[in-house]
């Protein structure tokens, strides 16, 4: 008969828990939470001191009783959730849930499920942190003040099902400003000027670059500046002034933090954050192996640290002065955490074994499963090698009283990058002619390649850019970037069109009405501070509860104002002059899922729906019909022709009735400012405000 019982939070790590434990442990598990705030009401007593009313989650009756009668026939009760602030509340609810005796009780957390780490745990076993339980509860209420107060809001003021929320609500803003500055973003021009040069013997011209003038660098603005430095060039001699030649070192890269492995997988493996958590949780949790059975093969997937323990450490130098040579193993230490706001609770993320080689389970896993774990384990390897080293060279060529520049570079050692490579890593040596020149040697003209070029936008958001910009601003934590991502695609707010994120009608609707209504709860300033005493409250060195004393006035207060204030979105009242076919009323204008769209008045008699063709009042420039606002079919906003297909004309940017007055081309409006349409003309004019 089992002395102990350990409840760990998933069924999947039963049987490889079990397994290191031995007979004298009961394993089982709660299958995350088991009770919470309750759905149908705010679920916090606001007179009562903002206790929180907890009960037991629908459907978990049966396994509580079950794990109660565990509970009593053990001696010992080790709480094994996972080993983080949600984990740590897994396990008090559980101990007030199961009604456990506290002195027959005890906390335990491993970092990775192996036999050691497991062992180890059980000599390590403490009481619950109250701290990270209380940081939990207060996080926990917070979240439900600001989705149970507003959402209800924008049902009423906008449509049903739309939901506010404290993070969500800041990373759905942090896209609206980006767009706005994409939207607003004129081009200017600029141009590149380079040379092809000649080096006597070589049969490979050297490709060098316009510097300036002596050592002052000069930007080429106009095609007016660059004839004249062209004319200035006019029979000039090339001569090689200086040669340089140095080492560059690559610092071999950190291992993964979640934030870093969902940039990464983002990038190199187009994988969207949330399928990467929810493959790495199955290599955390274990993946059956022939011959092995359940093998869990990373660590712990939500940190936002860089240590790595002193035993995986030495593991990893060992394994690669094995497989790669002694020159390739580190040196020192290499853990550096920038991350100030980073807790430093657990590990990075790495494999449990550095000799579970990719290459030994590539038949093991699912491909899915497989390119994951091979970026996780190269990374970790890599993090313990030598820097890469590259031999430069660069070259300063004197033409008249002009100067152009040749670099080149190429790996001397590889270092790390024998293993693991970014996707911006560079890969092969550039303008290898470089590498010929001696100073003094005289080179001839082949030609000139002047190009003309147009400054970019700032790039939409990709999920892995938003992670790393909700990072940096300290908004949310390790494991709040995917959930968040999810839930504005999944509302809506946001269309997702090759990894660019967009903001969709919806979603403009509701990041406007938030700003006004509550500009604090999407004060990117405000949720990062908030955070940080958050973690002060796990800390230890702030109360929970007066951090949601301190919030509910501002936000109860913020709620009436805006009961009052806000004007309706009355989308749904605004009737058209389009005739219904089937009953003969004028259909109106209704919000669904997808923004706008017609509908018969006389529902449920008559069900005809039609789409929303809303027309901006301006001629196509291609073909005379009118334009229309159209939707991409994931949401996104832009401007067609109603002739479509017959007439492609479309512009992300909203078209404007006045012509061009340099070039007669149409033009579009980017935030107060009108623009031609055509860059290569380049007209700007200020829009009048409309008061």
């Amino acid at each position: 008969m089992a002395k102990y019982l350990v409840i760990v939070e998933s069924p999947a790590k039963v049987k490889t828990v079990k397994k290191y434990l031995g007979s004298n442990y009961e394993v089982a598990a709660s299958m995350g939470h088991v009770r919470d705030l309750p759905k149908s009401q705010l679920g916090i007593d606001i007179e009562h001191d903002f206790e929180p009313k907890y009960i037991t989650i629908r459907g978990k009756g049966e396994l509580l009783a079950s794990l109660r009668k565990a509970a009593k026939k053990a001696e010992k009760v080790y709480l094994a959730t996972d080993p983080d602030r949600e984990g740590e509340a897994i396990s008090w609810h559980l101990s007030k849930a199961l009604n456990l005796d506290e002195s027959k009780m005890q906390r335990i957390t491993f970092n990775e499920i192996t036999r050691t780490a497991v062992k180890a745990s059980i000599k390590q076993a403490r009481d619950i942190d109250m701290n990270l339980v209380d940081e939990q509860q207060a996080r926990r209420c917070l979240d439900r003040m600001v989705g149970y107060e507003i959402s209800p809001l924008l049902w009423k003021k906008i449509k049903r099902g739309l939901s506010a929320g404290r993070v969500q609500s800041v990373a759905l803003r942090i896209i609206g400003d980006r767009e706005e500055e994409i939207n607003a973003f004129i081009p200017k021009e600029y141009w590149t000027l380079e040379a092809e040069l000649l080096i006597p013997g070589e049969k490979k011209p050297l490709l060098a670059k316009f510097h300036g003038k002596g050592n002052e660098k000069i930007s080429i603005e106009t095609k007016e500046q660059l004839d004249g430095i062209l004319s200035g060039l006019d029979g000039v001699s090339y001569q090689v002034s200086e040669v340089k030649k140095g080492e560059r070192a690559k610092k071999a890269p950190l291992p993964f933090t979640t934030s870093t492995l969902q940039q990464e997988a983002s990038k190199a493996l187009n994988y969207s954050t949330q399928k990467t958590m929810r493959l790495a949780q199955q290599l955390y949790e274990g993946v059956e192996i022939k011959g092995k059975g359940t093998v869990a093969l990373i660590s712990y997937l939500r940190t936002d640290s860089t240590r790595i323990s002193e035993e995986a450490d030495l593991a990893a130098r060992s394994f690669i002065k094995e497989q790669y040579g002694d020159k390739y193993a580190a040196v020192g230490d290499t853990t550096e955490n920038k991350n100030k706001k980073a807790q430093d609770a657990h590990e990075a993320i790495r494999p449990t074994d550095v000799t579970n080689t990719p290459v030994k389970l590539k038949d093991a896993l699912p491909r899915d499963l497989f390119r994951l774990y091979q970026l996780i384990w190269k990374r970790f390897v890599a993090s313990r090698m030598q820097p890469a080293v590259y031999e430069t060279i660069s070259a300063r060529i004197s033409a008249g009283e002009y100067l152009f520049t040749a670099s080149s570079s190429r790996v001397a050692f590889d270092g790390f990058m024998s293993v693991y490579t970014e996707a911006d890593d560079e890969k092969k040596e550039n303008n290898v002619a470089v590498r010929g020149l001696e100073e003094g040697t005289g080179l001839t003209l082949e030609k000139f390649v002047p190009q003309q070029h147009f400054t970019q936008p700032p790039a939409h958001y990709t999920e892995a850019s938003l992670v790393k910009t909700l990072e940096e601003l300290g908004i949310g934590r390790p494991s709040t970037y995917a959930p968040t991502i999810t839930t504005i695609i999944n509302r809506r707010y946001v269309a997702k069109e090759n990894k660019n994120l967009y903001m969709t009608e919806l979603g403009e609707v509701v990041n406007n009405m938030m700003k006004q209504a509550f500009p604090s709860i999407v004060d990117v300033n405000f949720t990062a501070t908030m955070e940080s005493l958050l973690d002060k409250v796990g800390d230890g060195t702030v109360q929970w509860k007066t951090v949601v004393r301190n919030f509910w006035p501002d936000l109860y207060s913020a709620v009436q104002e805006a009961e009052k204030e806000l004007a309706e979105v009355k989308v749904e009242d605004e009737v058209t002059d389009v005739i219904c076919e089937n009953c003969g009323r004028n259909m109106v204008v209704k919000y669904g899922p997808h923004g706008k769209f017609l509908a018969c008045p006389g529902f449920p008699e008559c069900k005809n729906t039609k789409p929303y063709l809303e027309k901006i009042g301006v001629p196509c420039p291609k073909c005379g019909s009118e334009v229309i606002l159209r939707k991409t079919k994931k949401g996104r906003k832009y401007y067609g022709c109603e002739k479509n297909p017959e007439c492609d004309f479309m512009s992300w940017q909203k078209p404007s009735l006045k012509k061009c007055p340099s070039c007669g081309g149409y033009m579009v409006e980017k935030g107060n400012k009108l623009v031609c349409a055509d860059e290569h003309c380049g007209y700007v004019e200020v829009l009048e405000r409309k008061d």
